[in-house]
């Protein structure tokens, strides 16, 4: 059996999940940059340490991101993405003021749906390497 540094051991068990995320903005609007882009990445990263989840892949465009996460089984997806996107639009909001005028019906940064997708079907790097090709806003 070949090494694969995405098999993970955890107290009683090898896994090795991840999982396909997708968040998008609240009505769709095109609100991000790519400094909020890059913001989004570094506040997602510590939420994911917080839950012993690696963010493996990230990128997004101007009205959605994606994530490509690998967690522990003890991780409960739905708490995470909680996580990720409470956390993240507290703090984007604080720190970026004028994305106000995108949400101000709903004061909500994202859209209260996401998408989650078990990676399996698809190599890895086949997800990665579509992640990697999301356009970044200018």
């Amino acid at each position: 059996m070949g090494h694969d540094l995405d098999i993970r051991t955890g107290r009683h068990c090898v896994f090795a999940l991840h999982a396909h995320l997708v968040f998008v903005t609240k009505y769709r609007h095109c609100v991000f940059t790519d400094q909020h882009v890059t913001r989004l990445e570094e506040i997602m990263r510590v939420v994911c340490v917080d839950f012993e989840t690696d963010l493996a892949e990230f990128n997004g465009e101007g009205e959605h991101v994606h994530l490509l996460v690998n967690y522990p089984p003890k991780v409960a997806l739905s708490r995470l993405v909680n996580s990720l996107k409470g956390v993240s639009s507290r703090r984007m909001r604080h720190e970026f003021p004028e994305l106000a005028r995108h949400y101000w019906r709903a004061n909500r940064l994202w859209s209260g749906s996401y998408f989650a997708g078990s990676v399996g079907g698809a190599p890895l790097t086949v997800v990665r390497q579509y992640i990697e090709q999301q356009t970044r806003p200018v």
